[in-house]
């Protein structure tokens, strides 16, 4: 496996990966209307191409099977943050987060942030996020629980 930054040829893949990963994984915390709302049948809602390559995106790359990604802004933010559903519980997303975070201390950033899922909450309090406050965001007509969770990193360089 290994951890890189996003190629404009991955687009497909995440955005495929994605959809899956919302329909077939949250749907555990979800309801059907939530990940539809969250996840379009037109995985192309979104310009997937342009937004990865606009923030450092990063991806797990497995012999060129994207096995997962995490979007990082230079506010600190972390945007998406997706394990493929047959990469799942395999530390996929650790290495993820180590490289995200690992360019965070770089950049002099102090502080990461997120909107976890109830399905992604419990791997950033594993990752040493703090929740902030849960909270009630709408997608496409549908309202959705999420956390605001944050991470202050020490000795950032």
């Amino acid at each position: 496996m290994k951890i890189r930054l996003f190629h404009e040829q991955d687009a497909e893949q995440i955005a495929q990966l994605f959809h899956d990963t919302v329909r077939e994984i949250n749907i555990r915390e979800y309801s059907s209307n939530q990940v539809k709302a969250w996840a379009p049948d037109n995985i192309h809602f979104r310009n997937w191409a342009k937004v990865c390559s606009e923030r450092l995106t990063y991806v797990a790359d497995d012999q060129g099977v994207i096995a997962g990604f995490g979007e990082l802004e230079l506010s600190g933010h972390i945007d998406c943050f997706y394990c493929h559903k047959n990469y799942q519980r395999m530390g996929i997303g650790s290495q993820i987060y180590r490289a995200i975070e690992t360019k965070a201390r770089e950049l002099g950033m102090n502080r990461l942030y997120t909107e976890a899922s109830i399905t992604a909450k419990p791997f950033f309090l594993h990752m040493g996020f703090e929740i902030i406050r849960e909270q009630q965001v709408e997608r496409r007509g549908e309202s959705f629980v999420n956390y605001s969770m944050e991470k202050f990193l020490k000795n950032a360089v």
